[in-house]
């Protein structure tokens, strides 16, 4: 398959995103309702919705736009593959990411709306200790390195079944419950509800996952420094390609 039009994969984008932050805010809003007194019980409930959420979406739109719905993940994914002319390409980089972030409040807004909120509530859920940003750290170089080994050895089809299952995983083994997304913890400043976190906290946590972007790099780099995928065929989702910028 050839690149579709770059309004085509924002809007994949876009639409991703905004489902997987519908779906990340609105499953922490029922679980609270529903599990008033049991925060391990929340935060189960929270995360089997982003386990079974997430690989559908990539399944959906990655075809389109290699359903990134991360800024981190495009970045990757255009550094890795700058000198081979595959992944996304430098001048797509910002579309996404605007596309991305924006894609992300929608989605806190459309949570928000289906649980007879109002539509913007911006959080007061305080994220601002160190130990949580080391949690997103490492929540974000192992989402690195695992999208990046799975596409290094031509095993991109298994992205939505492994991303999945290692988000949900690491919903448990970080302290920080594995936001592991600028965009999405962007979304989330925009509901005082379950998920939320406070605008405050923001810049903290998105700094610490772009620190965790670079290791994850550099992990990728150390352990599979040659890809093995075919030309052309680098993409998060293995049926988009994208052309030499």
């Amino acid at each position: 398959m050839t690149t579709p039009p770059l309004p085509r994969r924002l809007l994949a984008e876009f639409l991703g995103t905004a489902l997987l932050v519908a779906v990340v805010v609105g499953s922490g809003i029922m679980a609270a309702t529903l599990s008033p007194n049991d925060t391990g019980l929340q935060l189960l409930e929270n995360s089997t919705a982003t386990v079974l959420g997430l690989p559908v979406l990539i399944l959906v739109f990655g075809p389109v736009s290699g359903a990134h719905f991360n800024p981190v993940v495009s970045v990757a994914d255009w550094w890795l593959h700058r000198s081979t002319g595959g992944g996304l390409s430098g001048r797509d980089l910002g579309p996404y990411a605007l596309a991305q972030v924006t894609g992300a409040i929608g989605g806190a807004i459309l949570a928000n709306l289906t649980f007879g909120l109002p539509a913007v509530t911006l959080s007061t859920k305080h994220r601002d200790d160190a130990h949580l940003w080391l949690g997103e750290t490492v929540a974000t170089a192992g989402l690195i390195l695992l999208i990046f080994a799975l596409v290094r050895t031509g095993r991109a089809a298994l992205a939505a079944p492994a991303v999945g299952a290692y988000i949900g995983a690491a919903y448990w083994f970080t302290s920080s419950t594995s936001f592991a997304n600028p965009a999405v913890t962007i979304g989330r400043a925009f509901t005082d509800t379950f998920a939320g976190i406070r605008p405050g906290s923001v810049p903290g946590f998105v700094a610490f996952q772009i620190l965790g972007l670079l290791i994850g790099i550099a992990l990728v780099l150390a352990l599979y420094p040659e890809n093995t995928t075919v030309a052309g065929h680098e993409a998060i989702d293995p049926a988009i390609t994208e052309e030499p910028s």
